[in-house]
């Protein structure tokens, strides 16, 4: 049987397409929607403060956030990544799957408006991106 493909070797590469072809029409046939949603609603916080290393990101701006965050309903976790380069604090919030992403959006925005009376001036200047 290999002696046919490997003197017709057209026949073998059309078979191959053949495959490739009904394997693409096929995943488009595939019940998708019956799946659950596994990967968790995340929201992402971004602040600036132009100038601060790590240290000072981490003590002025993620901590008044991450404080105001923890009572947040149905959190799995958070975590926080302060860069020295650009100055900039990035929070992950994440949320259990049964949630809906847009009521844990609102819920974030309303605890980073709360902990906004406690960030640095230049901080609220360049605002925090939801």
């Amino acid at each position: 049987m290999s002696k046919f493909f490997i003197h017709r070797p057209i026949v073998a590469m059309v078979i191959a397409l053949l495959t490739v072809i009904v394997g693409a029409i096929t995943i488009l046939g595939l019940p998708i929607s019956q799946f659950p949603n596994i990967a968790p609603p995340e929201t992402k916080l971004q602040a600036t403060f132009v100038g601060a290393d790590a240290e000072t990101l981490a003590q002025s701006v993620a901590t008044p956030i991450e404080a105001q965050m923890s009572g947040v309903d149905n959190m799995n976790y958070m975590y926080s990544v302060n860069a020295t380069a650009n100055g900039q604090t990035t929070m992950i919030v994440d949320f259990g799957v049964q949630t809906d992403p847009n009521t844990d959006l609102i819920l974030t925005q309303i605890r980073e408006t709360q902990a906004a009376s406690q960030l640095p001036s230049s901080v609220t200047q360049y605002g925090v991106t939801v």
